[in-house]
């Protein structure tokens, strides 16, 4: 089947505006296919990328590793859009398990439950929650006989038993030991949903574990399922080019996305609010300039404005928070903006929530990184079907003098 780009995405590709693209349609440079049902144009990605090659002048350029091209996620104007639907969409109207049966077949229909079931594995003492992740992916890949086995169906399989896996083992909340129940998920659709990640995750990370809480989980771990090709997404792609299988393929992903600029950001944020809180917005605003030379949870490399996903989970973040947090939360957004800071991110409103809910610092990192599992998954999946070893860089020699 023939991969088809849209018009906004073929002319990124060839580095011109829509516009131009049409021009070349009407000089007889690229064929518009009309799409199926919609009235719009898609472009053929071999001829488009034959374009782009000969617009060059024929040269491969060696500083491009590889063109990914990807049905899994779009990214918008209104955030990204898991195979067409926008994920603000998703948010509130899906469990996070049926988002990703969505990024893996195409189709929002969840796994067996029963599918959703963490490996038996032993923990040895002393790991803190990002070591704890780490080694629910190392140990749930070793304990599994079969994980050479690359059939997505096995894949799937796979992926849901490491999410389970990792979620049970996200260290327990002081206070959730005592035999306490998550609330239910409550979805804008009408459905209670008992047992479902969300409610397993919240019960984990915080000791008062309510309705709102869960929405609020769930909406952060469908927000933050994928994002394109985030660098944590592309680790995981290198390693599928090499035919890893799927958990070493997941480490690589988990290398990077611990990292402070990138699902780490989340700690800065929680940190940030905790010292608002206790020594006044505009100290804390100032020594995080003064240490980090800017201010986290602030301004996305995708977005010009305020990232949507921020929007949505913030509204979720609303309901989990008591008066005086929100009223924090508004005057450091106001002050932020104030000063010429672009709109709150993500990490802004994952750090919101951890501290609202009383999470550990950390929380928000532990959310990003298993709620980012379906995505790498689904990438995964997608860089099996592509000729491997195809990552191969250049580097420039230069010699130290």
């Amino acid at each position: 089947m023939a991969r088809m780009l849209e018009s906004a995405e073929a002319a990124r590709r060839l580095g011109v505006k829509v516009p131009t693209l049409y021009a070349y349609v009407s000089r007889g440079l690229l064929v518009s296919h009309p799409a199926p049902g919609r009235r719009r144009s898609l472009f053929a990605a071999d001829e488009v990328e034959a374009l782009a090659k000969r617009s060059r002048g024929g040269r491969v350029s060696e500083t491009r590793l590889a063109t990914v091209t990807t049905a899994t996620t779009q990214l918008r104007d209104d955030g990204p859009a898991y195979r067409g639907t926008a994920a603000v969409d998703l948010a509130f109207a899906r469990p996070y398990e049926e988002v990703a049966e969505l990024l893996w077949v195409g189709a929002a229909g969840a796994g067996a439950a029963e599918a959703w079931t963490p490996a038996k594995v032993r923990l040895p003492g002393g790991l803190g929650a990002s070591d704890r992740l780490r080694w629910a992916v190392l140990a749930t890949g070793a304990a599994d006989p079969l994980r050479s086995d690359l059939r997505p169906g096995a894949v799937h399989a796979a992926a849901r038993r490491v999410i389970a896996t990792m979620v049970s083992l996200v260290p327990a909340a002081a206070g959730s030991s005592d035999g306490r129940a998550a609330a239910p998920l409550e979805l804008d659709d009408g459905r209670v949903l008992g047992d479902c990640l969300a409610a397993r995750l919240a019960v984990r990370l915080s000791d008062r574990p309510d309705r709102a809480l869960v929405r609020a989980v769930n909406a952060a771990l469908v927000l933050l399922a994928d994002h394109e090709l985030a660098l944590s997404t592309l680790a995981v792609r290198v390693a599928a080019s090499a035919r890893a299988e799927l958990c070493d393929a997941l480490l690589a992903g988990l290398g990077v996305v611990a990292g402070p600029r990138h699902g780490g950001a989340s700690v800065l944020v929680h940190r940030l609010l905790v010292d608002a809180d206790r020594s006044g917005v505009d100290r804390a605003l100032n020594d995080a300039l003064r240490w980090h030379q800017q201010l986290p949870g602030f301004g996305h490399a995708v977005y010009r404005g305020e990232d949507p996903r921020a929007a949505v989970l913030l509204q979720a973040v609303d309901e989990v928070a008591t008066g005086p947090q929100r009223a924090l939360l508004r005057k450091v957004r106001a002050r932020a903006v104030d000063r010429s800071r672009p709109g709150p991110n993500i990490d802004f409103a994952l750090g919101a929530l951890s501290m609202a809910a009383g999470m550990p610092e950390d929380a928000g990192l532990s959310i990003f990184t298993i709620a980012r599992v379906a995505g790498w998954t689904a990438h995964y999946l997608e860089e099996l079907d592509e000729p491997p070893l195809r990552y191969r860089a250049r580097a420039v020699y230069a010699a130290r003098t």
